[in-house]
C-alpha cells in the first residue's frame, strides 16, 4: 500500500483546523449546547492534538432540554406534514451547499478519508430527500378490515411518539446521528440528540443547518457528555430511543427502555460475512471486498470482516484481494487523493492490533498489512488480510471494527452458508456469483437483515425504500423505508359503525346471524392480494 505523507506533529497543543473551519464557526456551534458540566476535549485522530473543548451537559440540563422539547412538540405535530417535508428538502439542499465544510469537520473529528466523508454527506442528503418526498405517503391513514363490512369501518392513523432520543456513535457522525433524526422530525416528533464525545461538531453543524432550513430550535436539541452518564439521562426523559452502537451497550439501553415501557430501535454489532461462489467474477469480487472491508478504515457496522471463498477460485481471489489492498493510499490529507484514513480512537487501534497479534500468535498468516503506521499518524493501521484463522482466535468471531479481514476456503455453497450463519450476529452480508438467481437464493438462506448480491455493502444501505437493520445480536427495529418512519409513531385505530350495537337487546340474534354470514362469505370469496 502507498502513503500520502504529511508531517506528524507531537500530540500536544491544539489541533490545527482544516482550511474550512475557523474559530468563529466553533464558537457559533458551541452556543447550541447547555454548558453545565465544564468542557471536554477529544483528540484529532490525524495528529493526536486536542480538538476544541465541547461544553458538557449534566443530567439536570438533559431534563431541561427534554422539557423544552416536549413543550414544543404539539405545535410541531400540528404543522402540516407537507410543511415538515418541505423543511426536510430545504435541509437536504443546505447539506449539499455546505458539503465541503461538513467533510472538513468529519475528517478533523474522525480521521476518515475525504471520499468516505463525502459519501456520508450525500447519504444524508438522500435520506432527507427521500422522507421529504415520501413521509406523507408512509404516514397516511389507512382503512382496515372489520368484523362486519359495510356496518363497521376502521381507519388506522399514526400519531408521533412525542420526544425521541437519538444516541449515535462516532464512526458516522452525520449519516447515523442525523439520518435517524430526519424521519422522526417528519413524523411530528421532537428530538433530543446525544452527541458522541469524539465527534460532536459535525452533528452541531448539521443541526445549525436544519434550524436555518426551518426546524424550530426547541424541536431538535443536542446534549453532550460521557455515554454512561448522559445516555441513561436521555433514556429517562424521552418516549422512544433510537440507538446505534455496540451490542453490549445496546443490551443496557434495551433494559432501561424496558423498565420504562418505551420502545427502541437498536442497530448493534456485526461480524459480517461475504461469500464468493465458484462462478463469481473474481476481479469484481476482490474490488468489492476491498471497499466493504476497508472503507472508513474498517470502522463500519455493516463492513465485511470474514470472506468465504469457493476453493476453486480461492487462490486467484486472494491474490486479487491482496493486490488491491496493497494499492490503497493511506494518509491524513483533506483531498480525494487518499483511499483510507486513520482509525478514530486509541481503543480501536488497540483492538485491531490485539486481534492481529492474537491470531498470528496462534498460527494465522498475514497475507498483507498487519502493522500500525505511526509514521503517518498516531492511529493509522495498514489494511490487513489474514488466512489460516481458526475458532480459537479472537478475530474469528469477535467484531474487530478495524481494517482487518479473514479469508477462508470452502468446498461448497452449503459450507459457505453454514459458516456465514455461525456466531451471534446477523447485520449484513454479501454474495458474489455470475448467476444472480442463484446468488439471491443463497442470500435468502443467510441470517442477516440485509444481503448484497454482487456488492459489498453499499447497495442495501443506499436502497432507502427498503428497511435496514439487524437480526439476532445485531439489534432490532429498522431504519429507512416505511419502517424507518413508522417506528417513530403510535398506530391508532378509530372505528365507527352505521347502526347502534344490538347486543344485549333483542336484536342480538340478528347481529350474530349477520356476523355468521359475513364469516361464511369471507371463507369462500377470493381475497385481494
Amino acid at each position: 500500500m502507498t502513503s500520502v505523507m504529511s508531517p506528524v506533529p507531537a500530540a500536544d497543543g491544539p489541533a490545527r483546523p482544516p482550511a474550512g473551519i475557523d474559530t468563529a464557526l466553533i464558537a457559533e456551534l458551541r452556543q447550541q449546547l447547555p454548558d453545565t458540566a465544564g468542557l471536554r476535549q477529544a483528540r484529532a485522530p490525524f495528529d493526536g492534538r486536542l480538538l476544541p473543548g465541547v461544553p458538557q451537559s449534566d443530567t439536570a440540563a438533559v431534563a431541561a432540554v427534554a422539557a423544552s422539547a416536549r413543550a414544543a412538540q404539539p405545535d410541531w405535530a400540528a404543522t402540516p406534514i407537507a410543511e415538515r417535508m418541505r423543511i426536510a428538502r430545504r435541509f437536504a439542499r443546505a447539506l449539499v451547499t455546505h458539503e465541503s465544510r461538513l467533510c472538513d469537520l468529519m475528517q478533523w473529528e474522525t480521521g476518515k478519508a475525504r471520499v468516505h466523508a463525502a459519501i456520508e454527506v450525500q447519504g444524508v442528503v438522500q435520506v432527507a430527500t427521500y422522507y421529504g418526498r415520501t413521509g406523507a405517503a408512509h404516514l397516511r391513514a389507512r382503512r382496515a378490515a372489520t368484523a362486519i363490512p359495510g356496518v363497521v369501518s376502521a381507519r388506522v392513523g399514526y400519531r408521533p411518539k412525542g420526544v425521541v432520543g437519538v444516541i449515535a456513535p462516532w464512526n458516522y457522525p452525520l449519516f447515523l446521528a442525523v439520518g435517524d433524526v430526519i424521519p422522526a422530525l417528519v413524523a411530528g416528533n421532537v428530538v433530543v440528540s446525544k452527541a458522541d464525545s469524539q465527534a460532536p461538531w459535525t452533528l452541531l453543524l448539521a443541526r445549525k443547518l436544519a434550524v436555518e432550513a426551518g426546524v424550530p430550535p426547541d424541536v431538535w436539541q443536542v446534549v453532550t457528555g460521557p455515554g454512561p452518564r448522559i445516555g441513561p439521562a436521555v433514556i429517562d426523559v424521552v418516549d422512544y430511543v433510537c440507538f446505534t452502537g455496540s451490542t453490549a451497550t445496546g443490551r443496557e439501553v434495551a433494559r432501561r427502555c424496558a423498565d420504562r415501557l418505551i420502545g427502541a430501535s437498536l442497530e448493534l454489532g456485526g461480524k459480517n460475512p461475504m461469500i464468493v461462489c465458484a462462478d463469481a467474477d473474481v476481479e469484481a469480487a476482490a474490488t468489492g471486498a476491498v471497499q466493504a472491508c476497508f472503507s472508513n478504515a474498517g470502522q463500519m457496522c455493516i463492513g465485511i470482516e470474514r470472506i468465504y471463498v469457493h476453493e476453486h477460485v480461492y487462490a486467484p481471489f486472494v491474490a486479487a484481494l491482496v493486490e488491491r489492498a496493497e494499492r490503497l493510499r493511506l494518509g491524513s490529507g483533506y483531498g480525494f487523493d487518499v483511499d483510507m484514513g486513520s482509525l478514530t480512537t486509541e481503543r480501536q487501534l488497540d483492538a485491531t492490533v490485539g486481534h492481529i497479534r492474537d491470531a498470528v500468535g496462534r498460527g494465522a498468516t498475514v497475507l498483507t498489512g498487519g502493522c500500525p503506521r505511526p509514521d503517518l499518524g498516531p492511529l493509522f493501521h495498514e489494511p490487513t488480510v489474514l488466512a489460516g484463522v481458526t475458532p480459537d482466535m479472537r478475530v474469528h468471531a469477535e467484531e474487530t471494527f478495524g481494517p482487518v479481514v479473514s479469508v477462508y476456503p470452502v468446498a461448497s455453497d452449503d459450507d459457505a452458508v453454514r459458516a456465514a450463519n455461525a456466531g451471534e450476529y446477523g447485520l449484513s452480508a454479501s454474495v458474489w456469483s455470475r448467476d444472480t438467481a442463484r446468488a439471491r437464493a443463497l442470500a435468502a438462506r443467510i441470517v442477516a437483515g440485509a444481503v448484497n448480491v454482487n456488492d459489498g455493502y453499499l447497495s442495501a444501505i443506499a436502497a432507502l425504500g427498503a428497511p435496514m437493520g439487524g437480526m439476532r445480536s445485531s439489534g432490532l427495529g429498522r431504519r429507512h423505508g416505511r419502517e424507518g418512519i413508522v417506528r417513530y409513531t403510535e398506530p391508532q385505530t378509530i372505528t365507527s359503525q352505521r347502526l347502534a350495537t344490538a347486543y344485549p337487546d333483542r336484536g342480538r340474534a340478528l347481529l350474530l346471524r349477520a356476523l355468521n354470514l359475513s364469516n361464511r362469505l369471507a371463507l369462500v370469496l377470493p381475497r385481494r392480494q
